[in-house]
């Protein structure tokens, strides 16, 4: 990932109420954010929001629960919780909706940490992917549902000055083991801050990021190869070539007011789900956090 992050506003269903987190008046409604679908909710039978909410503690401080409350979703995946279980807010952990709660910390406190809430139970869960090297650092959730595997993944940055960047590649190559194992059993719906910006259209500075954690050609080439072995960039095959589509925004420099971001965010599903694929939405809008959620709608 870049450098650190900053954030923004939250839109409701309607464009005459006011924004969730700010004072101002929405503009576009959410499913006006993305004008090229025309959803009827008779169609969708599966909400998914994923979102990095770099650290729940101050988020849930900046007033996420009422967008998470207004979303109806069917299962909420978080990414850079930095909490463990026990310390995981109340607000959401009473949650009555989602009965069905997985938290997978760091050993490290304050550190990276991924949590999986769900309205129906998992026939399975498992944490991690199997190789104590990187599952310490806990960036994986896998929940086994009857139709397909859904796994909330926060990939490691490849650091300050690409420190990390050996790491990360190591990190790619056995997740990608790791998911093709899945995804013979079931078909897969990854979600999370996979921390890379694909391509250029991903990023707003493509020319001056090519050393940079997230853009850097090892990075997408692992992604590629990813894509590549069976799975969709489900917001691309949406919207190909939709400009402006970021997830993420710097701290500095006032970047998510100009809009200087990344697309980091994603959904990355088998393509045997390509079918029943109905939308794929960047909540642009919302603050709380650096990152901003996407939401996943499907028919399956």
């Amino acid at each position: 990932m870049p450098p650190k992050r900053k954030i923004v506003s939250i839109q409701k269903s309607s464009p005459n109420t006011t924004s969730l987190l700010t004072n101002k008046k929405s503009k576009v409604s959410a499913i006006e954010t993305q004008p090229n679908v025309l959803i009827n909710d008779n169609d969708v039978n599966l909400r998914i929001i994923s979102w990095n909410v770099n650290g729940i503690r101050a988020a849930i401080k900046n007033g996420i629960m009422e967008y998470l409350e207004s979303m109806n979703c069917d299962i909420l995946c978080l990414q850079e919780t930095k909490c463990n279980d026990k310390n995981f807010p109340k607000e959401i952990k009473d949650w009555k909706k989602f009965q069905y709660q997985y938290f997978k910390a760091s050993d490290q406190d304050g550190y990276a940490g991924v949590a999986l809430f769900s309205a129906s139970e998992p026939n399975k869960v498992t944490y991690g992917i199997g190789s104590p090297k990187f599952d310490c650092e806990g960036r994986i959730i896998t929940a086994f549902f009857d139709k397909f595997i859904l796994i909330n993944a926060y990939f490691p940055n490849a650091g300050q000055n690409l420190k990390r960047l050996d790491y990360k590649l190591e990190f790619n190559q056995e997740f990608l083991k790791f998911l093709l194992r899945l995804n013979s059993e079931r078909p897969i719906i990854l979600c999370g801050d996979l921390n890379v910006a694909h391509k250029e259209i991903d990023l707003e500075n493509p020319k001056t990021n090519t050393k940079t954690a997230g853009f850097t050609i090892q990075e997408r080439q692992e992604f590629t190869k990813l894509l590549d072995s069976g799975f969709i960039d489900s917001f691309r095959l949406l919207y190909p070539d939709r400009l402006k589509s970021y997830t993420y925004w710097g701290y500095r420099f006032n970047c998510r007011a100009k809009d200087i971001g990344w697309r980091l965010d994603y959904f990355v599903i088998s393509e045997r789900l390509k079918n029943n694929l109905i939308d794929n939405k960047i909540d642009k809008e919302v603050m709380g956090s650096d990152h901003c959620p996407i939401i996943l709608l499907l028919s399956i």
